[in-house]
């Protein structure tokens, strides 16, 4: 048989498109990571700017259709869906990084510049997306008024970059000073705020009534208790070292991934997010247990989410076009770097003045806590997905992710701030006020 003149069906033309798509996702992202790397910054960064540069920013700038050729239309569902799983896996890395005991040994000064670090950006965040609503596309807008919009800027502009403010620290050297502690405690509880706040946004944006609203509250609320009281003690109970199945890492691995799985098609079916449900299966199970037993099957699940984040990036890419902002897309763009940076900085380097940590002190904790990074692009696609976005306020929150992030190192190294390392003091069980 001449296999030359049998026709390829559509699904095979289908795949062979996104095979392509994927390998040069792959290497671009690699490539990019290495300069970014090379120039002092974290790798991810790099993987973040060649998302954009596939799309129409730069790619899209060349002779002919380049990004249409490289992920046509058909294929795009397929990128979207291994975005989507590589997002949720990189969730469940997130709530399982988080670290309840550090949050509640936080002392009075952490809390306070957490709280004003949040409630500051969010302020203003929200003021500026009332000045700035004339301008939204409404017909890209999935809700009809200001609200929706309003508070969703404000949470977006509360977030800090966990994940990258870690690497950041790390490569710093400032993993083992008081303030590298103070800084990655307080974003832990500023994102864990912010998280709680977008959940309620994402219910008000997406019930049609009093009722539908009534419903998602309780079904969520449901979800909480059912992880807190079945799921939680039922992993513990599993992974229990008496059990004779609990060395074995492959049964861990399975059952974790098929429980944050779930959890996220949970929280997608209640009209949350699906990253809501992986974030909360990972707050949630017992990590004390999956470290005694299993330490590996955490990394493996990061590694995986961390191989089809380029996917993420560039589907996240393809939705900003730099070029095509117009007049009013650069003014919004530089009101809200502006706005970020200053109700950041503001909130976080003010009150831990007001609190009593030195004027270096301050400085250090409101650059790092500014930086957004990766959990912005996470909460960006939410509120496009929602529609409460349109695409040039999502371009312009972009481009404020990647600025603040890429301004932190080269403002660490212009402060110069040095402390020598040493262990964060545990905090004692006393009358006296944590300092």
């Amino acid at each position: 048989m001449d296999h030359s003149s049998v026709a390829a069906s559509p699904a095979d033309v289908i795949t062979g498109q996104m095979l392509a798509g994927l390998a040069v996702i792959l290497a671009v992202a690699y490539l990019f990571a290495r300069l970014a790397k090379r120039v002092r910054q974290p790798l991810v960064m790099g993987e973040i700017v060649a998302g954009i540069a596939l799309g129409p920013s730069l790619l899209g700038l060349l002779p002919g259709d380049p990004v249409g050729a490289l992920f046509p239309a058909e294929a795009r569902p397929i990128l979207q869906a291994l975005a989507q799983l590589g997002l949720v896996l990189f969730m469940f890395g997130i709530g399982y990084e988080l670290d309840f005991a550090r949050l509640r040994g936080a002392g009075r000064r952490v809390v306070w510049v957490s709280l004003s670090s949040v409630t500051l950006p969010f302020v203003l965040g929200a003021g500026l997306a009332v000045l700035l609503f004339p301008w939204y596309d409404e017909a890209q807008l999935s809700t009809d008024g200001v609200l929706a919009p309003a508070l969703f800027l404000g949470a977006a502009m509360s977030i800090t970059a966990f994940p990258v403010l870690a690497r950041i620290i790390t490569e710093g050297g400032m993993q083992r000073t008081r303030i590298g502690a103070m800084a990655l405690t307080c974003a832990a509880i500023e994102d864990f705020i912010a998280w709680c706040v977008l959940a309620v946004i994402v219910v008000i944006a997406t019930a049609s009534g009093l009722w539908p609203l009534a419903r998602m509250v309780l079904e969520s609320g449901l979800f909480l208790v059912v992880l807190l009281y079945a799921v939680r003690p039922g992993l513990r109970w599993l992974m229990a070292p008496e059990r004779p199945w609990a060395a074995r890492s492959s049964l861990i691995h399975t059952v974790l991934v098929t429980g944050l799985l779930v959890s996220a098609w949970a929280t997608n079916e209640i009209g949350l997010h699906a990253v809501f449900g992986a974030f909360a299966f990972g707050a949630a199970v017992p990590r004390g247990h999956i470290e005694a037993q299993a330490p590996q099957v955490a990394e493996r699940i990061e590694q995986t989410s961390l191989f089809l984040l380029p996917v993420f990036f560039t589907v996240t890419g393809l939705s900003v076009n730099l070029g095509g902002l117009g007049g009013h897309g650069v003014i919004m763009t530089v009101a809200v770097v502006l706005v970020a940076c200053v109700g950041k900085f503001v909130g976080a380097a003010g009150s831990a003045r007001l609190s009593g940590a030195s004027t270096a002190e301050s400085m250090t904790l409101g650059v790092l806590l500014n930086a957004r990074g990766l959990t912005e692009l996470v909460i960006l696609n939410v509120g496009l997905s929602l529609g409460v976005l349109d695409t040039r306020m999502f371009s312009a929150m972009v481009v404020m992710a990647l600025a603040t992030t890429f301004m932190t190192g080269p403002l660490l190294q212009r402060l110069g701030f040095h402390e020598e390392p040493r262990p964060l003091p545990v905090p004692r069980k006393s009358t006296k006020k944590a300092v």
